[in-house]
């Protein structure tokens, strides 16, 4: 069984509630901490935890059932199916178009624009 993870909003960052927490999820699946049969918190509690309307993590969760990432079992809860996580071209250009959303907004809350953006990866992809 996958570890609990920490689920967080970043409400300056310009993503979609209900799409930050498609994408803990995805990335939880993607790198282990959440498995096969793991199950998710319920909608209420997860709600409460991070502040936000019921039906903002109920969107998530739908949209991830949807795509066979999780099950909901009546009554039981959600739990990650076995179906691997896989993206296609168009997921994995809005997943990069999110973060790449939520770093400008971050960088332009203290002042930053793009272009120092686009400086700072260079000088991090050149060390990597």
């Amino acid at each position: 069984m996958g570890q609990a993870i920490p689920f967080s909003i970043d409400h300056n960052s310009g993503v979609p509630y209900y799409k930050q927490i498609i994408l803990q999820i995805e990335l939880a699946i993607a790198d282990g901490r959440l498995t096969t049969g793991d199950q998710l918190p319920t909608v209420r509690s997860l709600a409460v935890e991070l502040q936000v309307n019921p039906n903002t993590v109920a969107k998530a969760y739908s949209q991830l059932e949807l795509r066979g990432i999780v099950n909901t079992q009546q009554g039981t809860g959600t739990f990650i199916s076995d179906r691997e996580v896989t993206l296609t071209d168009v997921e994995r250009e809005r997943v990069l178009a999110d973060i790449c959303q939520a770093a400008l907004t971050q960088a332009g809350a203290y002042g930053f624009g793009a272009d120092d953006l686009i400086e700072q990866l260079h000088e991090l992809a050149a060390r990597a």
